[in-house]
């Protein structure tokens, strides 16, 4: 997000911030996937690996188990996921076609809950297909995965970073939006189907 632009002044307003750089930006996007009891399986595990890399325009780094858990069947060092860091224009551009693109196109749709926001201004968003993504074509690829995308932002808390993600057009549910003047589905621009 660039330090001048139109949203920005107007959050500096509502926000009543006198410095234009100590508004709340986001600062960086982690897309987190995890490979469960599919771990040993090679095709599976390169699918997820290619689909997350189409997804976030670049290669997903490996995460691997700290430590050994019995009731798991995980050992230390086993690959238990991936997990791809976004900034700058590739955090813009994915922020765009995340709001824009892929929360239209995830099944039964509603809004993001208000439990979103982790207290320090940061929203963790869990779906369960990563097929609304339209980056993925269901004909070419055989797995489907869940994905978890967290907001990172610079945002003192939760108050002024539902501001921030008002104005970038995130669609919040009705009791979020009452709360905090947020917008919804009928005015956030998405259809609902």
């Amino acid at each position: 997000m660039s330090v001048t632009t139109p949203m920005t002044k107007q959050l500096q307003k509502e926000l009543k911030i006198k410095n234009l750089h100590a508004v709340p930006r986001i600062t960086k996007v982690v897309v987190n996937v995890g490979v469960g009891k599919h771990r040993d399986d090679k095709g599976y595990v390169e699918a997820v690996m290619k689909d997350l890399a189409a997804i976030t325009g670049q290669k997903p780094r490996e995460r691997r188990a700290r430590k050994a858990v019995a009731g798991f069947k995980v050992r230390e060092g086993n690959l238990v996921g991936y997990q791809v860091t976004l900034r700058g224009k590739r955090m813009e551009d994915f922020i765009q076609r995340f709001v824009n693109i892929t929360l239209p196109r995830v099944r039964d749709f509603r809004g993001l809950p208000s439990t979103s926001f982790d207290g320090s201004g940061n929203v963790s968003v869990g779906m369960k297909e990563h097929m609304a993504f339209p980056e993925i074509q269901a004909d070419k690829t055989d797995v489907m995965f869940g994905v978890e995308v967290t907001f990172v932002t610079s945002a003192k808390d939760n108050d002024e970073a539902r501001k921030l993600f008002a104005a970038l057009g995130f669609p919040f549910t009705t009791k979020a939006s009452e709360v905090a003047g947020l917008p919804t589905m009928a005015t956030s621009g998405i259809k609902k189907d």
